[in-house]
């Protein structure tokens, strides 16, 4: 596998809307931990469309990898339309900017800004085309907007060998453990993190 596509949830579907919200290094550490085997593989390209979420957190775990280890990842970010940030808050706006100015590859599937859900369904289409296989941080139980491309990534794989990797909410319990016995205290105990099964059922 040399270009691997990640998704995900929207940060609002997992009840995120802070920067510093203590669920985004759960997810950007369970997303290095999947990547770094796949790495050591032979992978080379990370693929996102940089929404505001999984994707750019994912993005932002694989230019921390290549920072520190793997420095040959690349990181390819494919948005649906121009300027998807524009109505973000500047916070996030300085975000996405420093990913894209990072990534190895940046463009657009449509050459407007934003005119209709055909977009994503296109960007969709184009982004499964374009990869070898797809890492979604999705929970079966919880539904959310990573299942209709998981519907697509499974028709795909049910054709060609199109491996579908998971991170789910028992993945990220697992990962904040273990950063929680890193640091040797319990200040992930109370917090009110998408870690949490009940975070979950509530979303």
């Amino acid at each position: 596998m040399k270009r691997i596509l990640i998704t995900g949830y929207k940060a609002s579907e997992l009840g995120i809307f802070s920067l510093k919200h203590p669920g985004i290094p759960i997810i950007k550490k369970a997303i290095q931990k999947r990547l770094t085997p796949l790495i050591e593989e032979g992978l080379e390209w990370v693929v996102v469309s940089g929404g505001w979420g999984v994707e750019l957190w994912a993005a932002e775990a694989a230019l921390e990898l290549r920072e520190s280890t793997f420095p040959e990842l690349k990181l390819a970010v494919i948005t649906p339309f121009l300027e998807q940030e524009e109505k973000w808050s500047d916070e996030k706006k300085s975000c996405y900017t420093s990913v894209m100015n990072r990534a190895n590859y940046v463009n657009s599937i449509t050459k407007t800004k934003y005119e209709g859900p055909w977009q994503f369904k296109e960007r969709d289409k184009f982004l499964l085309r374009n990869s070898d296989g797809i890492l979604l941080v999705y929970d079966e139980d919880t539904e959310g907007s990573p299942k209709f491309m998981k519907l697509q990534a499974a028709q795909l794989a049910a054709g060609h060998t199109y491996p579908i990797i998971t991170i789910n909410a028992a993945d990220l319990q697992n990962v904040a453990e273990d950063e929680q016995g890193d640091q040797h205290g319990d200040q992930w105990g109370d917090m009110d993190s998408p870690v949490n099964d009940t975070d979950y059922q509530e979303i």
